[in-house]
């Protein structure tokens, strides 16, 4: 929900499409150890991304922008002070300046060597499906149901939409390559059987809604962007790497490149465009995404850890609506970070840990 508060036009526009707001979360530990989370006021927004995809495409056009669909950009190339972009149908744009929010596979990223491909324990592979309520829904649409280390070090969850549900599993690539002896599908189609065993869910698996895809959860690029060139989004690798939420930083990286542009003026150089975007993508979400990528690591090299942060959630409600208050907007990450901290110092020493184990890992 902190969404509406840094983007304040998206209130009154998000009533164009679906949303459904939820104050509820149910959490379950690798042993099945579970917990309800309650907030006072609603703490995620959910919509479906069809839709609020061409709602952001329809606000910015009606904003001035002018929309060139269908093309798939194969080549990138400098040519003195402008970008060159070629697409696969031969038609080419040329401009001085580029935003690239072209995925996590971005072609921008790739052609210029700002990305040469994220290593395969930098990114996550999402198994997920969104099937309509009159195929397979969920039995309590009010509560958002997330399983961490489920099979091993993955996440499970079941996000309730109004007409549609979604759900699915994900785990570390290179987890998945290494220790998990089955297709995408099968895992799919085995998580949805299972929660229908436990009544959590009514219905089956819909082979034709179920869509793979990957995401970065590494932490941004140390470089995302040079020149007249900034990577938005997943291009960039603004993901939270616990939650693997990205539509927030998305907006967000492109947000700060499109005032990094607008406030860079004509006397600065090439190279100041980028560092500046940088800086700023660095102040506003820099430490929640590098924390986020050693909590990750940490808790998930060893299930118990999970466990043991499951079961402590209901004794610690004030930590608790701290973290709600980020979600909702009312506290930013950084003064959640400083008031967590002194309430709990031995979480403190916990993300010293997690550091620690993150560098012995890349050590390695």
């Amino acid at each position: 929900m902190r969404v509406l508060k840094r983007f304040p036009y998206l209130d009154p526009a998000l009533q164009r499409i679906v949303t459904h707001r939820l104050s509820r979360l149910y959490l379950e530990g690798p042993g099945g150890d579970g917990t309800v989370i309650q907030s006072d006021a609603p703490a995620a927004l959910m919509i479906r991304r069809l839709e609020f995809d061409a709602l952001l495409v329809s606000l910015a056009v009606e904003a001035g922008a002018e929309l060139v669909s269908g093309v798939d950009v194969v080549k990138v190339s400098r040519a003195g002070t402008s970008v060159r972009l070629v697409a696969r149908d031969g038609r080419r744009f040329e401009s001085d300046t580029v935003i690239a929010a072209d995925g996590v596979h971005s072609v921008v990223a790739r052609r210029l060597a700002l990305n040469n491909g994220w290593p395969a324990a930098s990114i996550a592979l999402d198994m997920m499906e969104e099937t309509p309520r009159s195929e397979l829904r969920d039995v309590d649409p009010s509560t958002v149901w997330v399983a961490y280390g489920y099979r091993g070090p993955g996440y499970a969850y079941i996000f309730p939409k109004c007409d549609h549900v979604n759900i699915g599993v994900g785990y570390v690539l290179s987890h998945y390559r290494s220790a998990v002896d089955a297709s995408p599908y099968e895992l799919q189609r085995g998580f949805v059987d299972s929660l229908r065993a436990r009544g959590i869910v009514v219905g089956e698996s819909v082979r034709r809604n179920f869509t793979p895809f990957l995401i970065p959860v590494g932490g941004p690029l140390r470089r995302p962007g040079e020149g007249r060139v900034l990577l938005a989004g997943d291009a960039g690798g603004f993901v939270n790497a616990f939650t693997a939420e990205g539509i927030y930083y998305a907006m967000v990286s492109g947000d700060l490149a499109a005032r990094t542009i607008i406030e860079c003026d004509e006397r600065h150089g090439p190279g100041d465009l980028a560092a500046a975007y940088r800086r700023a993508c660095d102040r506003e979400v820099g430490a929640e995404l590098r924390d986020s990528v050693l909590i990750q690591r940490y808790l998930f090299s060893n299930p118990r850890r999970i466990s043991r942060m499951i079961r402590a959630a209901p004794g610690h409600q004030a930590i608790t609506n701290l973290i709600l208050d980020y979600a909702i907007g009312r506290r930013t990450y950084r003064a959640v970070r400083l008031a967590v901290l002194a309430r709990a110092p031995h979480l403190a020493l916990s993300l010293i840990a997690a550091k620690a184990f993150a560098l012995r890992a890349a050590s390695h």
